[in-house]
Parts: structure tokens; C-alpha cells; sequence
């Protein structure tokens, strides 16, 4: 698995990240969200996979594995049984990782003999980044999931309304837990080029929810009063804004207005043809407009209700005046925005069909982040992978035939 070989034709520019070699023992969302943002900046990411199956996110229930190619890709994949010879083939393959990603439960690489204990005497370069529930503590060992952290880390208290606590509509915590644990990676690694070690980097679930409240934290302390719902906040209130709402069209579509100054309220007032809004002093400023939030709302509603949705964003864009309509997941592979911009690749699945699935959300002027291959099936370098270790061709079938690894397609 060679990332240099695997570089499309049209891209010239070394990936930062390229040469370094990142080991994932990750499955589902959190360890395979860290993987893929080490991928696609260009390391050689090799999932270790179970040989019954692999990833469990192959699998998932009712979406036909369709996820799994989103966090996958510009991946290897080795399945081995770590239970058995499996083991031996990770320890050497491990000898020489930068990088190795685990997101299993608590103690579990370590009851099979492979975690950084073990590792790091051989390696001491290493860096292992855990993705757990808790960060080193009283906690520690206790599991927890995307959903639970959301719920006992304020999130979920803080996203629905008033006594229906609520999960986020995506798998934050897991994908933010993956990436603050790669900032702690990256920093680790600028400290092994002084050092020449490497070291261990935990990242928390529960940790993770509660930075992500940290907001509301301080407001709550500073005010001495509990916490209130984001919903149970009148629209506005919420940053503080009078006009902070969502505002139905004539055409039935949804759009978003912020209006977080008085030049965007006296643009705003221009492109709707309010003068008369405009010039009244019980509108002047966003305090003034914050006490009047309701009576503002209803005349707004009304004008904006009489209006088709392309018409309103026309005039707050001409305006520029912030805005946003709002649109369901199964609507984004269609907007320009994404696609005329190249922020979303075109990801081939096994059956044929090709996903319009989006990149990290950075833009770089030396490098970008193409699909170098997509998602792996189980088992697809193991070959290959086990050839660069040294095993001959006869051990290769042993170690297959076995069920120490899992081979690779038609093996």
C-alpha cells in the first residue's frame, strides 16, 4: 500500500501528510473519522480489520453500508484475528507506524496484547491516540456512546426543547472527539521532531460534549440562573439578535435571517422597500429591535410570506445582509456551492452507484485532498501489506488459509 503509486495523475503536489504510516484499529465513526482526516491530507492509513466481517459499519442496518465509504475512504485495509497469529502480524506491522488510532472499548487492545504498552517498547516513536468515552480519570473505564455523551455532557438538555432532551442530527461528538484527538496527534508529532519519542493522546466523548456547552457554561455561573433550552429561547435571544428567526416564503421554503448590526438592518430595510422601519426610532438599534422582537417578527413575516424563496435570497445576497435557507442532508449534493466548488467527490461504491459525498471542510492553497481510492473491502491489501513485512508467499497462504488474516477479494 504505497501512497505515492496511489496519487492521481493530475495531482502533483506531494500531500502534507505523506510518509507517515497510521495503523486505524477503529470502527463505526470515531476511529475511522481520525483515519480519514490523516488520509486525506495524505498518510497511509491501514484499518485493521476483524476477519468476521470487519468494521461493523460494513454492515449497518437499513443505509447498506453507505456511511462506511464516507469515513473509509483513501484507505488499506488488513483484516486479522488478534486473537491468534493475527497478533504477531500487527506487532511487526506496528514497528514501524507513526500513527496508530484505536476507538475500541476500554482496555480492550490491551487485554489482546497490542496496546501502547506493549507497542511502545519496540516503538518508542509511536504516537497512539484512544478515542474513549472519558479522558484518564475516575471515568475512565466507564463506556459511553456519540448519544450518551450528548445527554450527561449538556447537549443534549441544551438542543431540544423543554423537557424533551435531544440529540444533534449527526454523529458530532464522535467526529469532534476524532478531530481535536488529531490536533493532539499533529502537536505530538512536532514534539517527537525535538524529542525522537512518542506518546499516548486521549481524546473524550463526554470531554468533548462538555467544550462544546463550554458556552453556556459560562453564561449560566455568570448569571446564577439554570440553563435554558436553546428552543425554549425566543428566536433571537438566543445571540442575542431581534431579528434571528426563520421565516416561511411564499413558496413554502424556509430561509434564515441574522441581522447582527444596524447596517444590516438598514440594508435589509432598503432591499424590502421599508422606509418608513427604517426611520423609526423604536427600530434604531438592536436593543430597541430585541424589545420589539415579537410585533418586528409578525410585520416581517407577513412581507417575507408574500415573497418566492429565490426572490427573498436575491435581495439579501444583493443586500448582503446574513442569510441561509434551510435545506435537508438529501438536498446538498445538489448545491452549486458544494459541487461548482469542488467540495464534494465523487465516491464509487462496489454496486455500481457513485455519492456525491463531501470534503474536509478546509481549503488550502498548497495542496488538496482528492479521493486516491476509495473505501477498501476487507481484506483488500492484505497481500500486499504482508509482503512489504517479509512473509514469503507460502506463509501468506498459511497465514490466509488459517483464518489469521482475512485474504483479499477471490483469495
Amino acid at each position: 500500500m504505497n501512497i505515492e503509486r496511489e496519487l492521481p495523475a493530475g495531482e502533483a503536489v506531494r500531500p502534507p501528510l505523506a510518509g507517515l504510516r497510521v495503523l486505524e484499529l477503529g470502527h463505526i465513526v470515531a476511529g475511522p473519522t481520525a483515519g480519514q482526516i490523516l488520509a486525506d491530507l495524505g498518510a497511509e492509513v491501514l484499518k485493521i480489520e476483524t476477519v468476521n466481517g470487519g468494521d461493523q459499519a460494513r454492515g449497518t442496518p437499513g443505509s447498506g453500508g453507505a456511511a462506511f465509504h464516507f469515513f473509509n475512504r483513501n484507505k488499506g485495509s488488513l483484516a486479522l484475528d488478534l486473537k491468534g497469529r493475527g497478533r504477531e502480524v500487527f506487532l511487526r506491522l506496528a514497528q514501524d507506524a507513526d500513527i496508530i488510532i484505536d476507538n475500541f472499548a476500554y482496555g480492550a487492545v490491551d487485554g489482546l496484547g497490542v496496546g501502547y504498552g506493549v507497542v511502545s517498547v519496540g516503538n518508542p516513536r509511536v504516537i497512539w491516540l484512544s478515542i474513549k468515552g472519558f479522558l484518564p480519570g475516575a471515568a475512565e473505564g466507564r463506556p459511553l456512546l456519540d448519544e450518551l455523551a450528548q445527554m450527561m455532557g449538556g447537549l443534549a438538555y441544551m438542543t431540544g426543547p423543554e423537557g424533551q432532551p435531544l440529540r444533534a442530527g449527526a454523529s458530532v461528538i464522535d467526529m469532534g472527539a476524532a478531530t481535536y484527538g488529531v490536533i493532539g496527534v499533529m502537536a505530538a508529532l512536532r514534539q517527537r521532531d525535538a524529542s525522537g519519542r512518542g506518546q499516548r493522546i486521549t481524546a473524550g466523548l463526554y470531554e468533548t460534549s462538555v467544550y462544546w456547552v463550554g458556552q453556556w457554561m459560562a453564561v449560566a455561573q455568570n448569571s446564577g440562573e439554570p440553563s435554558v433550552p436553546m428552543p425554549v429561547m425566543q428566536q433571537g435571544t438566543r445571540m442575542g439578535w431581534g431579528v434571528y428567526r426563520l421565516f416561511t416564503t411564499a413558496d413554502g421554503d424556509e430561509v434564515f435571517v441574522g441581522i447582527t448590526s444596524n447596517a444590516h438592518w438598514q440594508r435589509f430595510c432598503d432591499a424590502f422597500g421599508l422606509a418608513a422601519l427604517k426611520d423609526d426610532p423604536a427600530y434604531a438599534d438592536n436593543r430597541a429591535r430585541v424589545a420589539r422582537r415579537n410585533e418586528l417578527g409578525a410585520i416581517l413575516s407577513e412581507l417575507i410570506g408574500q415573497l418566492r424563496s429565490d426572490e427573498v435570497q436575491r435581495r439579501l445576497l444583493d443586500a448582503q445582509v446574513p442569510h441561509a435557507p434551510l435545506r435537508r442532508p438529501d438536498q446538498l449534493h445538489r448545491e452549486p456551492a458544494l459541487r461548482d466548488d469542488g467540495q464534494l467527490v465523487d465516491t464509487p461504491l462496489p454496486s455500481g452507484r457513485t455519492l456525491a459525498l463531501p470534503k474536509m471542510p478546509i481549503r488550502a492553497e498548497g495542496f488538496d485532498m482528492p479521493l486516491r481510492r476509495p473505501a477498501p473491502v476487507l481484506g483488500e491489501d492484505s497481500r500486499e501489506v504482508l509482503t512489504r513485512l517479509g512473509y514469503s508467499p507460502a506463509d501468506i497462504e498459511e497465514l490466509i488459509a488459517s483464518g489469521a488474516v482475512c485474504g483479499p477479494p477471490g483469495a
